[in-house]
């Protein structure tokens, strides 16, 4: 097993509580899908906070692991909460535009997670020690997708993924570097855009932006 193999199964089992073995008869990491799959149930069966109490399903992520791609939200909505599935409803519908705008596929091109995987009631901000406690899920599925960019959508995901607690007009517009080493560009959350539709041409912006480091 390589060393960078072993070190990442070691840290799903001391953060993570993942017990089950994760390795084949070469003594490799299994694939993507596997290794998410783990996850998945992890999140399923987690307590580490209140909003398993009030959510309706835990939002976990959707998309093509081995997309070159990741965006990650803040929290799921209602939509989201109903469904399970990240990014559905209205703001989900432009999310997929913006996307098909900027020449890429939902299904093919990108994953897409939340930083938090249960709804705040009233889709209110996430606090710290809900972001503290659900984080390590969002840093295990970025550690095993392992894309090339990532896309923060809104400000909660932007702080998490650039590691600056800085406003979001000061963090977007820009490529960053991730606290992963992975380039990070950050844009508004669907939502907003559905508030304040004036941002919607700075959004196609930084979607074309994406588009143009994954190319390169």
């Amino acid at each position: 097993m390589g060393k960078e193999n072993l070190e990442f199964f070691l840290w799903m089992k001391e953060v993570l509580g993942v017990s089950e073995v994760f390795l084949g008869e070469r003594y490799e990491v299994r694939d993507k899908r596997s290794l998410l799959e783990a996850i998945r149930r992890q999140v399923f069966q987690c307590r580490k906070c209140p909003l398993y109490r009030t959510k309706t399903n835990y939002v976990f992520g959707d998309g093509n692991p081995d997309a070159g791609l990741m965006l990650v939200g803040e929290a799921p909505g209602r939509d989201e909460d109903l469904q399970g599935i990240p990014f559905v409803g209205r703001a989900g519908k432009l999310l997929t535009e913006l996307l098909e705008e900027a020449g890429l596929d939902r299904e093919k091109d990108v994953y897409i997670a939340n930083v938090l995987k249960c709804r705040p009631p009233g889709n209110r901000d996430p606090k710290p020690d809900e972001i503290a406690a659900c984080s390590p899920y969002l840093d295990a599925q970025i550690r095993i997708i392992k894309p090339r960019v990532l896309g923060a959508l809104g400000r909660y995901s932007g702080h998490f993924l650039s590691g600056q607690n800085l406003p979001l007009s000061s963090l977007r517009g820009r490529v960053l570097q991730s606290i992963y080493g992975i380039k990070l560009v950050v844009t508004y959350h669907p939502a907003a855009i559905l508030r304040n539709p004036n941002l919607i041409d700075r959004s196609r912006k930084d979607f074309e932006l994406m588009l143009k480091l994954l190319r390169e």
